[in-house]
C-alpha cells in the first residue's frame, strides 16, 4: 500500500484525523477537491462567518454604545468591501495554518476529487492534470457537508442564496430575507441587521434555533427582535421567486393565512446535508442511509473493515469539533487505543450577540424521559460584571437531577456564553453536582459568576445576589 491511512477530506474532522494519525507513526496522505484546506468550516463555514459577527459587532457599538463610554465619534459607515476583505485575510490565515501543519507532519497533501475504485484504492482526479491512483490500508472519509436547497426553490447564488454566497455579498442588502431560524440563520441575519439591513427570519417550527433548550429560544427571539429582526415563526415557505432585482416569497402559517415578504436577497438556511457526491462508494460496497448518511458502527467503522467515516457525513450534530474529536477517535484507535467520545456533552453554540451555548440535556428532553429534575437561573441583568460591561441581555440555566442534584444541562445566552460553557462540559464529565459548582470560587467580578448563582438557585434556591 501506498499510505497506511488516506483522508478524503480537509476539513476539521479531516484534518485532524490527518494529523493525529501521523503523530501515532502513521503513513498519511489526505486529499482534498478544492484549492485550499480546511473544508466548509475554514473556508465558508464557522471562521468567515465569525469574522462578519465580530465586524459587525464592533460597527453596532460604534453606532450605538460608545456614547454611553464617553466615546464620541462621527456616525460610522460600513465599507462593506474592506469588512470582506478582512474575512478573507482571516481565512487566508487558517487555510495557511493547516497546510503549514501538513507540511510540519509529514502528511502528503493530494489535491483532487478522491473516488473509491475499490476498498483499498481511490482515484484523485485533479481539476486540471492526470488522475493519479493510489491505496490506502484505512481508509477515512471525512468530506463534511452542504446546505440544503428548498426542491421548490434551488440556490441560483445570485438572488437565491446559501450561506456561503452570503458571506461574500457587494453590497449591504436593503432586505434580506432568511428562511431557518436556527444556527446560521440567526448568525448571518444578525450580522446585516447590525449594519444596516433589514432583515425577515421566517421559520417552521414554534421557536427560532429549535434544537436548544425552549428558554434560550425564547430569549433569543427578545433580544433578536430588540435588534430590529422581524421574526416569523410557525410559518412554512410555499414558494420562492427571484423577479430580478427583487425576491417574493410566500409562506403560510400553521393557523392559516398567508403572507408575502420582498427582499432583494433570500438566504436559505434550512439545514445541511452530507456531501457524498462523486466518492463511488458503491465500488467500495459502503452503505448510505435513507437520510444520505455513511453507516457506522460505535467506532465509526463502516460495513467495510477498513473504511471509516465522520463528521457530517455520519449521525449525530454537524458541528467542528464534533468532527475533531471523531477524527481523534478514530487514529487512537487505528494505534489500538481506547479512546471514546462522551456525545451529551459536545456543547453547542450560537455566535449572535449575545451568545447561546448549551451542553447536556435540555428541559424539553429531560421532560419527554420522564426525569425528575430541578432548574436554577440566574440573569445577566443582576451581574455586576454585564452591567460594567453594557451587556445584560440573558441568562445562565441550570438543570439538575432533583435526588442527586447531579448537573443534566447547562444553557447560556448571554456575552462569552461560547468561552463560558467549556467549564460546564468540564464540570459535566466529572458528573459535578449544582452544589459542587456553587461551592467553587469563582473570580469577582466575572460572567461565570452567573453559572455559580444559577446553581445555587438549582441546590437551594438561594442565589447571592437576586
Amino acid at each position: 500500500m501506498d499510505y497506511q491511512v488516506i483522508v478524503i477530506g480537509s476539513g476539521p474532522g479531516g484534518y485532524v484525523a490527518a494529523i493525529r494519525s501521523a503523530q501515532l507513526g502513521f503513513k498519511t496522505a489526505i486529499i482534498e477537491k478544492y484549492p485550499t484546506l480546511g473544508g466548509t468550516c475554514l473556508n465558508v463555514g464557522c471562521i468567515p462567518s465569525k469574522a462578519l459577527l465580530d465586524s459587525s459587532e464592533h460597527f453596532y457599538n460604534a453606532a450605538h454604545h460608545f456614547s454611553a463610554h464617553g466615546i464620541t465619534v462621527s456616525p460610522p459607515k460600513i465599507d462593506l468591501k474592506q469588512m470582506i476583505a478582512r474575512k478573507d485575510d482571516v481565512v487566508k490565515q487558517n487555510v495557511d495554518g493547516i497546510a503549514y501543519l501538513m507540511k510540519k507532519n509529514k502528511i502528503d497533501v493530494l489535491q483532487g476529487t478522491g473516488s473509491f475504485k475499490d476498498k483499498n484504492t481511490i482515484t484523485v482526479t485533479p481539476e486540471k492534470g492526470t488522475p493519479k491512483v493510489v491505496t490506502g490500508e484505512k481508509i477515512i472519509i471525512a468530506t463534511g457537508s452542504k446546505p440544503t436547497p428548498l426542491p421548490f426553490a434551488p440556490f441560483d447564488k445570485k438572488r437565491i442564496i446559501s450561506s456561503t454566497e452570503a458571506l461574500s455579498l457587494k453590497s449591504v442588502p436593503k432586505h434580506l430575507i432568511v428562511i431557518g431560524g436556527g444556527v446560521i440563520g440567526m448568525e448571518l441575519g444578525s450580522v446585516y441587521r447590525r449594519i444596516g439591513s433589514e432583515v425577515t427570519i421566517i421559520e417552521f417550527l414554534d421557536s427560532i434555533i429549535p434544537t436548544m433548550d425552549g428558554t434560550m429560544g425564547k430569549e433569543l427571539h427578545k433580544v433578536s427582535k430588540k435588534l430590529g429582526i422581524n421574526i416569523l415563526t410557525s410559518h412554512k415557505v410555499t414558494a420562492i421567486k427571484n423577479k430580478g432585482r427583487e425576491v417574493v416569497v410566500t409562506a403560510a402559517g400553521k393557523e392559516g393565512g398567508e403572507v408575502e415578504v420582498k427582499g432583494d436577497y433570500c438566504m436559505v438556511a434550512i439545514g445541511r446535508r452530507p456531501y457524498i457526491e462523486g466518492l463511488g462508494l458503491e465500488n467500495a460496497g459502503v452503505k448510505v442511509s435513507e437520510r444520505g448518511q455513511i453507516e457506522v458502527d460505535e467506532h465509526l467503522r463502516t460495513h467495510v473493515d477498513n473504511i471509516y467515516a465522520i463528521g457530517d457525513v455520519v449521525r449525530g450534530a454537524m458541528l467542528a469539533h464534533k468532527a475533531e474529536e471523531e477524527g481523534v477517535m478514530v487514529a487512537e484507535q487505528l494505534a489500538g487505543q481506547k479512546p471514546h467520545i462522551n456525545y451529551n456533552l459536545i456543547p453547542g453554540v450560537v455566535y449572535t450577540w449575545p451568545e447561546v451555548a448549551s451542553v447536556g440535556q435540555t428541559e424539553e428532553q429531560l421532560k419527554e424521559q420522564g426525569r425528575a429534575y430541578k432548574t436554577g437561573k440566574f440573569p445577566y441583568k443582576a451581574l455586576g460584571r454585564a452591567r460594567a460591561s453594557m451587556d445584560t441581555d440573558g441568562l445562565v440555566k441550570v438543570l439538575a437531577d432533583k435526588h442527586t442534584d447531579e448537573v443534566l444541562g447547562i444553557h447560556i445566552i448571554g456575552a462569552r456564553a461560547a468561552d463560558m460553557i467549556a467549564a460546564g462540559v468540564t464540570a459535566m464529565e466529572y458528573r459535578a453536582s449544582a452544589e459542587d459548582i456553587s461551592r467553587m470560587s469563582h473570580a469577582h467580578p466575572t460572567y461565570m459568576e452567573a453559572v455559580k448563582e444559577a446553581c445555587l438557585a438549582a441546590t437551594e434556591n438561594r442565589p447571592i445576589h437576586m
